[in-house]
C-alpha cells in the first residue's frame, strides 16, 4: 500500500482512481464493509483503490471546543488501512484553517479531479465537505457529470457483511465506538472495531505506589486527544518495543484511596510475569473487558487483596 503525505509527490494512478473519503477514526468494520467495496469496483473498472483522508480529524480545525477524542493515531490508521488488503494507496491531506475555508468546488476541482484524477468516488449518503459543509453528494454527482467521474452515495453500515442499517439497527459509527468506550463497555466497542480498542504512548516514570504495593505498573501517557474507557479496573494486554503482547491488569483513574479528588488521570498496567525496564518506551495497550470501577479502600491491605484478585481475574480470563 503506498501512502501519500506530499501532495505535490502525488503520483499518477494508471486508469484512474476509484476514491473514497473520510476520517476513518477507527477503521472500524464498517469502513471496512466500504473499503471492500471501493476494492472490488476499483478492480472492475481498472482503477486504484484510494482512501482520501486527513492528517488531523477536521473537526479539531473547525470546532475544536466539540472535537471528538479519537480513536486512532495517524500511524495506526495507516497500520489498519493497510491490514485491510483492500487499499492500493492512501492520500493523507493536511487540514488546517486555510484548508477548512477551501469551497466544495475548490475541493472537487483541485484534488478530485486534478490531482487524484478520480472516476469514482464512494462516499456516506450523508458525506458532507467544503467550506460550512456545504459540499454532498449531489453536488458530487452533478459535477462528476461535468467532470467524468461518477459518485456512490452509500447508508451507514450495520454488519459485517456489508448490509445497511435497517430502522431499529444501530449502524456501525466512529461515534458509537467512542460512546461506548467512553461507558467503559471496551467489549461493546471491539464487537463494532472488529478488535480490542487500543491506545498507545510512552512509560514514564511516576510516585512509584504501585511498586510499593507489590504491583510495579508502568504509566502509560496518553495524549488528550485520544480516547480513553471511563475510570475502572480492566483486563488486557501490553505489546512492549519487543513485539510481545502480554497480559496485563489496566487501571485508569485517579487512585482514589491515596489522592481523594486530587489525583492526575492516570492509565497504569500491570504487566503479569514481566520484570523488565519499560520506561521511555512507546507501548501498546488493549482494552478487552472491564472488571470493575474505581473504588475508594479505608485500608491499603483492603486495596492490595483486590489488586490480587484483579490480577488472577485477568490471568484466568474470569
Amino acid at each position: 500500500m503506498k501512502v501519500w503525505t506530499d501532495m505535490d509527490a502525488l503520483g499518477a494512478a494508471d486508469g484512474g482512481r476509484a476514491v473514497t473519503i473520510g476520517a476513518f477514526d477507527g477503521v472500524h468494520l464498517g469502513h471496512r464493509s466500504v473499503l471492500r467495496l471501493v476494492h472490488d469496483l476499483a478492480r472492475a473498472r481498472g482503477l486504484s483503490a484510494t482512501v482520501l483522508t486527513f492528517d488531523r480529524h477536521p473537526a479539531e480545525v473547525v470546532r475544536v471546543e466539540s472535537a471528538p477524542r479519537l480513536l486512532t493515531t495517524p500511524e495506526q490508521k495507516i497500520e489498519l488501512l493497510a491490514a485491510t488488503g483492500a487499499v492500493d494507496e492512501v492520500v493523507v491531506l493536511p487540514f488546517d484553517d486555510a484548508r477548512s475555508k477551501e469551497t466544495a468546488e475548490q475541493f472537487v476541482d483541485e484534488f478530485l479531479v486534478a490531482r487524484l484524477r478520480a472516476r469514482l468516488v464512494v462516499v456516506g449518503a450523508d458525506f458532507h465537505f467544503g467550506f460550512a459543509r456545504r459540499g454532498d453528494v449531489p453536488l458530487l454527482q452533478r459535477m462528476g457529470a461535468d467532470l467524468g467521474f461518477e459518485t456512490i452515495g452509500l447508508g451507514l453500515v450495520a454488519s459485517p457483511d456489508g448490509r445497511e442499517a435497517a430502522p431499529g439497527r444501530a449502524p456501525y459509527s466512529s461515534t458509537r465506538v467512542r460512546a461506548l468506550v467512553s461507558a467503559g463497555d471496551v467489549e461493546g466497542a471491539a464487537t463494532i472495531l472488529g478488535r480490542p480498542h487500543e491506545v498507545r504512548g510512552p512509560v514514564e516514570s511516576g510516585d512509584a505506589r504501585g511498586r510499593e504495593l507489590g504491583f510495579p505498573t508502568a504509566n502509560v501517557a496518553v495524549p488528550e486527544r485520544y480516547c480513553l474507557p471511563a475510570d475502572g479496573v480492566y483486563a488486557g494486554t501490553l505489546t512492549a518495543a519487543d513485539g510481545e503482547e502480554r497480559l496485563a491488569a489496566l487501571s485508569i483513574g485517579r487512585r482514589p484511596t491515596f489522592y481523594a479528588e486530587q489525583g492526575l488521570l492516570l492509565l497504569e498496567a500491570f504487566v503479569l510475569d514481566f520484570s523488565g525496564d519499560l520506561y521511555g518506551q512507546t507501548v501498546r495497550v488493549r482494552f478487552h473487558r472491564r472488571l470493575r470501577g474505581q473504588e475508594r479502600y479505608d485500608r491499603v491491605d483492603d486495596l492490595v487483596v483486590q489488586m490480587h484478585l484483579d490480577v488472577e481475574r485477568v490471568r484466568t480470563g474470569r
